[in-house]
């Protein structure tokens, strides 16, 4: 086709909707032809969006409109371009882009073709075939399997390329990607593709959440998981049977744990690495085993090794060979091929599909053998099951897909969860983690789940390290999925009652925290899946331009509103965590376990006892939480509980759906809270809900705690002033001393219809409460610690008065200013205080002196 040497400018033409399934038969692979541009018969150019362009030659004008492996989508709303052809050369614009390639020049080379990103804000960038990227954020790597930290057998873990480059640029070469078919259930294409070029090439600066999301346009989004998935997962190599899983979970319920996964790991079935029928001297009747796991509300996977096949011991094999039409002569197994579509079904309709009519919920694959397959050699087993058994959970099931197995490749974020594998148990194993999940945003997998608290031990007497299983659980919960693990020994045992002290409340707690916060988790997963934003983000996506983004590689966002930096070795002889700290620019930071509000824009040396931990929220943010006696994430709550924290005004939102239904891309809620201050008080917004699903709720009560904030003068709903009263039942307020919070109870909210309330105060209260929480517990945990190294200690008046300033604020309210104000003025008082104690060893007074986070003069 010839072009005059004109300029045709394209307007955004939406013929097409975003798909809204994960499932790769939803995709539209054949771009508009609104967005191509074919100017000769042996190269083709795609506008797929202002910064994207796919580019293709073939010396036969032979182009691929199938999905492949990494990009199944290209028909996409069309980007405004226009296009001429000047002095022999081919020109395309988009608002950012500028491509040149010279006609009749034919393969792409660095002589023929040139692609300039322009951005008022930014230098601009160009790129040409054969240009090498120079810092390309990396992406992640199969599995953690052996590594100890970043390391194993003496070589660092090969982390794949991620889509990001501080470069600017990313080139996808899909040339040699294997393509699917077009049938109704897709298989892979075994048809040989002709030598050509075919690549997508993204030019987007430093706007790096541009870039996911443009990827995930074209190579799938990312499903959203089951809420259930947000939850606990118990999971241990051991053989356990029916009656050992009835009574751990009993003792789940005594100890007040919250679970909702229940991993069955691979000696579920009869002896050896591959099997698929239940051991029946562990379970009797594996029917009414999972119909009991069902009645306790819990979610079963079982483990699966299939490498080898079926053998003619199994329960399945008659059927299995009779459908497949196996020579069953000599009781020969029947060999495992992934590849072969019949073998594929005949598996699912006579071995995992009937187990799941009798009750397991999803399946976890531990692919560790042959790398490809023995048919096709470039097909990866591991990529192949990933997509086969998501893929088959959302043709057949009636529930969302839930899969669990290891990374497979570009295109393998289409189905997750990921299964990182048997990583050492070490300090070095914790502090690497958090890179790990990080980067592997980077590619979309964004829902990574480790062995929490490490899967080998590095010798045979290692035991568990309290502190360091405590810190990794800490990390845990603040990672996409939750879920505790490790070998066969006995000596590695998780349970939350095998730990004691200090370090089983830690552990406790942290587990009560991830539910608490299960409803913004959940939320932010909804925006993973309609933006390509992980959970769990590296900072450089916020902050791109600040070089402390890229150096602070194991802090992190959690979602919009948070930000961790992970505690990854051991304590000092104080038992104090010291951590470094960059707090990002733009905001302030609340520290939520010390109440401590701090400044954007700085670097902090911060301290932590093993019950605290480096979480900050953005000041002013509203977090959508659960009440915390929730025991699991299969219901809708009746209450929630909103954290609105301090340092300014602000905003949150809490998303909501079935938590398990297939069509939540459009049958879901969202309900947005918003705060404004002015002269009446800081007044908080609850808004009417926005959108409708099955099972939703039309009324909810709420508790609110609006963090760091003084006692007030009084709260009004409606106009109506309500009670202070610790205990009420109907709308009420009180004080809380611990957290120096305002909780607020708001009952029977009718979600349509919003609600809301003021906090009114008086002008003259000028109480300094930042960092109190933190000096209160800090003196009460050192206090008892010295009253057990001597029970008949009788502290200083004033410092046991001190000690009880948490009880003094919610007891006498109108004493608030007058009682504060004396704490902060006598704290630094203390070790003076201190000094005039009789008969209390001087070593003692140091150690609770340096407790206190103040100098021993």
């Amino acid at each position: 086709m010839k072009f005059q040497d004109l300029v045709l400018k394209l307007i955004a033409i939406f013929l097409f909707v975003i798909p809204i399934s994960a499932s790769a038969q939803d995709y539209h692979p054949i771009a508009n032809r609104a967005a191509v541009i074919h100017p000769e018969k042996d190269v083709r150019f795609t506008v797929l969006s202002p910064v994207m362009i796919r580019l293709e030659w073939d010396s036969l004008g032979h182009f691929t409109d199938q999905a492949s492996f990494v990009v199944v989508n290209r028909n996409l709303p069309v980007a405004s371009f226009s296009q001429k052809i000047q002095r022999g050369w081919l020109i395309i614009r988009t608002d950012s882009l500028l491509l040149r390639y010279k006609i009749g020049s034919g393969k792409f080379t660095e002589r023929n073709l040139e692609i300039t990103y322009y951005n008022k804000s930014e230098k601009p960038i160009s790129w040409r075939p054969g240009m090498e990227q120079k810092d390309n954020l990396m992406g992640t790597y199969r599995t953690l399997d052996g590594y100890n930290g970043d390391m194993r057998d003496g070589k660092k873990i090969p982390l794949e390329k991620g889509i990001l480059a501080r470069d600017g640029w990313t080139l996808i070469d899909d040339s040699h990607s294997l393509l699917f078919d077009n049938a109704a259930f897709q298989w892979v294409d075994t048809t040989a593709r002709h030598s050509a070029q075919d690549w997508y090439v993204l030019m987007y600066g430093s706007h790096y959440k541009m870039a996911l999301r443009d990827y995930a346009m074209i190579g799938g989004k990312v499903p959203l998981p089951p809420r259930y998935a947000f939850g606990y997962w118990w999971s241990r190599y051991w053989r356990y049977t029916d009656n050992e899983f009835r009574n751990l979970i009993a003792k789940f319920k005594q100890f007040d744990v919250p679970l909702d996964v229940l991993v069955i790991d691979m000696d579920w079935h009869k002896q050896g690495w591959t099997g698929w029928t239940w051991d029946s001297s562990l379970f009797p009747h594996p029917g009414k085993f999972l119909a009991w796991t069902n009645k306790e509300h819990l979610k079963t996977t079982l483990n699966l090794h299939p490498a080898d096949g079926v053998g003619p011991q199994e329960r399945q094999y008659a059927s299995f060979a009779k459908a497949m039409n196996f020579d069953t002569t000599g009781h020969k197994t029947i060999p495992y091929v992934v590849s072969d579509k019949k073998y594929v079904k005949t598996w699912f309709d006579t071995i995992l599909n009937p187990y799941e009519k009798q009750g397991v919920d999803f399946w976890w694959l531990d692919w560790q053998q042959w790398p490809n397959d023995k048919k096709i050699k470039s097909l990866s087993n591991t990529w192949w099951l990933n997509y086969v058994f998501f893929t088959e959970k959302i043709k057949y099931g009636n529930t969302r897909p839930l899969f669990y197995h290891r990374w497979g490749g570009l295109g393998n974020h289409r189905y997750q969860v990921g299964f990182s594998g048997d990583a050492d148990i070490s300090w070095k194993s914790l502090e690497y983690q958090p890179y790990f999940t990080n980067t592997a945003s980077n590619v979309l997998y964004d829902y990574w789940s480790h062995d929490i608290g490490g899967h080998n031990p590095l010798s045979r007497t290692q035991t568990i390290d309290p502190e360091m299983f405590a810190r990794w659980v800490q990390y845990g919960v603040l990672s996409p999925i939750f879920r505790t693990h490790s070998t066969k020994n006995g000596l590695l045992n998780k349970e939350v009652w095998n730990f004691r002290g200090v370090y089983f409340d830690a552990i406790y707690n942290a587990i009560k925290f991830r539910y608490q916060i299960a409803p913004y988790i959940y939320t932010m997963a909804r925006k993973t899946y309609d933006s390509a934003l992980a959970l769990c983000r590296p900072l450089y996506y916020n902050y791109p331009e600040t070089e402390n983004a890229y150096k602070y590689t194991r802090e992190y966002q959690f979602g919009d509103d948070m930000l961790v930096a992970p505690i990854g070795a051991p304590a000092d002889s104080n038992g104090i965590s010291t951590k470094q700290v960059w707090l990002p620019q733009g905001n302030d930071w609340y520290e939520w376990n010390t109440g401590t509000l701090l400044k954007g824009g700085q670097i902090v040396n911060r301290q932590f006892s093993i019950d605290e931990y480096p979480l900050y929220v953005k000041a002013g943010a509203i977090i959508p939480m659960n009440a915390d006696t929730i025991h699991n994430l299969q219901c809708q709550p009746a209450l929630i509980h909103l954290g609105v924290f301090p340092g300014g005004t602000g905003a949150g939102n809490l998303y909501e759906d079935n938590g398990d239904n297939k069509d939540y891309a459009d049958r879901y809620s969202e309900t947005n809270y918003q705060t404004v201050e002015n002269k009446e008080g800081l007044t908080l917004k609850i808004n009417p809900v926005k959108g409708h699903f099955t099972g939703m709720r039309t009324a909810r009560a709420y508790r609110v705690s609006f963090y760091g904030r003084a006692m007030p003068k009084s709260i009004t709903i409606a106009d109506k002033e309500i009670p202070y009263e610790p205990d009420g039942k109907s709308a009420h307020w009180y004080y809380n001393g611990d957290k120096m919070s305002i909780e607020v109870y708001i009952p029977n909210v009718q979600t349509s219809k919003g609600s809301g309330c003021v906090i009114h105060y008086d002008k003259g209260n000028n109480a300094d409460i930042n960092g109190l929480p933190e000096k209160m517990k800090r003196l009460y945990n050192m206090s008892e610690k010295l009253k057990y190294q001597d029970a008949y200690i009788v502290f200083p008046y004033r410092v046991a008065e001190m000690e009880e300033l948490n009880r003094s604020l919610e007891y006498y309210p109108n004493k608030f200013e007058e009682l504060v104000n004396k704490f902060n003025e006598d704290f630094p008082k203390i070790p003076e205080m201190m000094h005039d104690m009789k008969d209390v060893r001087k070593e003692s007074i140091t150690t609770f002196i340096k407790g206190l986070g103040l100098e021993n003069d």
